[in-house]
């Protein structure tokens, strides 16, 4: 595998994957970006080829490194510098999630502890059963 030169959080900022570098880091330092199951620290190296799993909110996204662009690309080029691996059945479950998220017309905004609880039931719901991971 061809090395980058390019450090994984910067990649996956330059890729739009997170809104800003300091959230991939961090995201990398939380051990939300993995390699063969093995969590990435943020200053690694990317590699062609390599296939990273990233957990953004509630959503497992799996990408695979094609190039690294010289900065931050528009939405219409990342195809060029990532391939896309996550599964339909994860969008699935994403869009599954969003439209379980009914709240009936004159509740209000939820408070702490239900925003606390559909936090927990969205992270942790997977295919009608919870992950025990």
């Amino acid at each position: 595998m061809e090395k980058l030169d390019v450090r994984i959080d910067k990649w996956l900022w330059m890729v739009r994957l997170f809104k800003t570098r300091s959230i991939a880091t961090e995201a990398c330092n939380a051990g939300k970006v993995k390699l063969n199951g093995v969590n990435v620290k943020p200053s690694r190296d990317v590699r062609k080829g390599e296939v990273y799993e990233v957990h953004i909110g509630s959503l497992n996204k799996t990408v695979e490194v094609v190039d690294t662009p010289k900065s931050r690309v528009g939405a219409q080029l990342v195809p060029q510098y990532c391939n896309d691996l996550t599964p339909q059945s994860e969008y699935d479950r994403m869009k599954t999630l969003k439209t379980q998220e009914f709240r009936p017309h004159g509740l209000g905004r939820p408070t702490k502890r239900e925003r606390r609880q559909l936090d927990f039931i969205k992270d942790n719901y997977f295919d009608g059963e919870f992950d025990n991971e």
